[in-house]
């Protein structure tokens, strides 16, 4: 089902609730909460649940079971993405003079250079439905190794090759980096979470239906 660069779909066939497939999997999927850039919950956000292509979602299993054996479980903040919900974005970057969520997503950056700096797209990978943004776990602890930065805090602080943290940091991202690249990742320049599989199915095609898990397990 590739299609032209414009084509839109609410064809859901190919793609699994991502727990389904990696059972250790951790999520807290902000976009379905108000813990976000905008600060409310996020068009066709109607359950709290990661989704993704079969094929990536294959491929991030051979991740989790590698880091499981290492002693860490991925924690997923973000996977397939509404296109409605990138409409909401773009319309909110350019309109909406809302800033509220400022001091916690962009502090050092004005509203306007989320876009010509990469962090808001007007076409997101994440609506081709096998890009996914994710941390690790730390197993023993239970908590998220720390990377420096939190997820979707946008700034030079949260690129990958960001060299004011500490080696530890930088350790904890490139662990992450490794292993995904190593089953078919490819990261980003401005973001250490932010990866889509190389070979994805559907790179022309973005689709529009709600994240939910209903329609994908019947």
């Amino acid at each position: 089902m590739n299609g032209r660069i414009s084509d839109i779909t609410m064809d859901s066939s190919d793609f699994v609730v991502l727990a389904d497939f990696v059972p250790h999997i951790v999520q807290e999927i902000r976009y379905y909460s108000t813990y976000n850039l905008i600060g409310e919950r996020i068009d066709g956000y109607e359950e709290p649940c990661a989704l993704l292509t079969k094929e990536a979602a294959r491929a991030l299993k051979a991740v989790s079971n590698e880091l499981i054996v290492q002693g860490y479980r991925l924690k997923v903040f973000d996977a397939y993405r509404p296109a409605c919900a990138v409409r909401q974005f773009v319309l909110w970057g350019i309109e909406d003079q809302d800033v509220r969520m400022k001091p916690w997503f962009y502090p050092t950056l004005d509203k306007t250079s989320l876009f010509s700096q990469g962090y808001i797209a007007s076409r997101s990978g994440h609506s081709r439905g096998s890009t996914v943004d994710l941390t690790l776990l730390d197993m023993r602890s239970g908590k998220e190794v720390d990377m420096g930065s939190p997820f979707d805090l946008f700034g030079e602080i949260s690129h990958p090759d960001y060299q004011g943290i500490t080696q530890e940091q930088r350790e904890n991202r490139m662990l992450l980096r490794r292993v995904m690249m190593r089953h078919g990742f490819v990261p980003i320049d401005c973001e250490w979470w932010h990866f889509t599989l190389q070979n994805e199915p559907y790179p022309d095609t973005y689709f529009e239906f709600p994240v939910s898990s209903a329609d994908l397990r019947r």
